[in-house]
């Protein structure tokens, strides 16, 4: 037995307005049977009747480099302690839209579609998104290294949905721009910018503490079945402003459960420290050898 494109585009029809961008997560395993042409056959689906697919692509594991000693923000949901106080100078190359890596933890589904033909992905070295479809560029276009979740602004701003294909809130990327918009500064990390130089790049926060926030979202999730997959479709401007409206509320809603994490203890802290010149940041102290250190036996 297998899933059948039609059965794909019914349930997509069934969850998603015509002629909108979708914003999607993928659990291809959740499916319990294989798709008849795989994720491919899957991407046909959610693109048809003019629909645009926007997936997360992101690169920390190719391109995240340790902290440098003099780029290190307070309140970061960092142990810097665990970096040494010089780390070594970054190799390689910066990245680029056009690098074909990913996240392997992100899934088959974001890989094969940046693959495609059409697709436009956004320039932000740790946290780029990629759509393709006939709003791809207008999308994408939104992203730069300094507004990582401007694409989902733009989602939402064009009335589209979030569609959960059998993964639970935890991995809905869109909560973290709630996240923001509740008043929490995002977290920085480092990366190569274009010119080559070490830079910090906005990311988000630990996300596991997302489903807690399902009491307040379930009222706009609209469902289906495909196979063994629970899929659920949400509109994104109510999840962001319902979303930033429970943090503001409540930032501590949004808490893993495990007391030692750090981003989470961080990110409803409010994020990483900013003064009015900037980010705060700790220098680690580096040892200085005695001027005159002399010989020991």
């Amino acid at each position: 037995m297998t899933i059948l494109a039609d059965d794909l585009t019914a349930a997509v029809d069934e969850l998603a307005p015509a002629d909108r961008p979708l914003m999607v997560h993928v659990s291809l395993r959740s499916l319990g049977t294989p798709i008849a042409g795989g994720a491919d056959a899957l991407l046909d689906a959610l693109l048809s009747r003019g629909r645009t697919v926007l997936v997360p692509a992101f690169t920390e594991p190719q391109f995240g480099l340790p902290a440098p000693a003099a780029m290190r923000p307070a309140r970061n949901g960092v142990d810097y302690d665990k970096f040494p106080a010089e780390p070594p100078l970054p190799q390689g190359i910066a990245y680029t839209p056009g690098c074909g890596l990913i996240n392997a933890g992100l899934g088959v589904f974001p890989a094969t579609l940046i693959k495609r033909g059409g697709a436009v992905r956004g320039g932000h070295p740790l946290n780029s998104f990629a759509a393709c479809g006939p709003q791809a560029e207008e999308l994408i276009a939104t992203q730069s290294p300094a507004d990582v979740y401007g694409p989902i602004r733009e989602l939402a701003a064009r009335e589209g949905r979030i569609l959960l294909i059998g993964v639970g809130l935890n991995r809905m990327t869109a909560i973290h721009l709630a996240e923001q918009q509740s008043g929490r500064r995002l977290f920085l990390r480092w990366a190569k910018a274009a010119d080559g130089r070490v830079s910090m790049f906005e990311v988000g926060s630990c996300s596991e503490g997302f489903p807690r926030l399902e009491p307040v979202l379930r009222r706009y999730a609209r469902p289906a079945v495909v196979g063994d997959s629970r899929w659920r479709a949400f509109p994104a401007r109510q999840v962001l402003d319902a979303s930033s409206t429970t943090m503001r509320e409540d930032q501590g809603i949004t808490h893993c459960g495990d007391s030692d994490c750090l981003l989470c203890r961080d990110s409803i802290a409010g994020g990483p420290v900013e003064t009015a010149h900037g980010f705060s940041f700790q220098v680690p102290a580096i040892p200085v050898p005695p001027s005159n250190p002399g010989w020991h036996e």
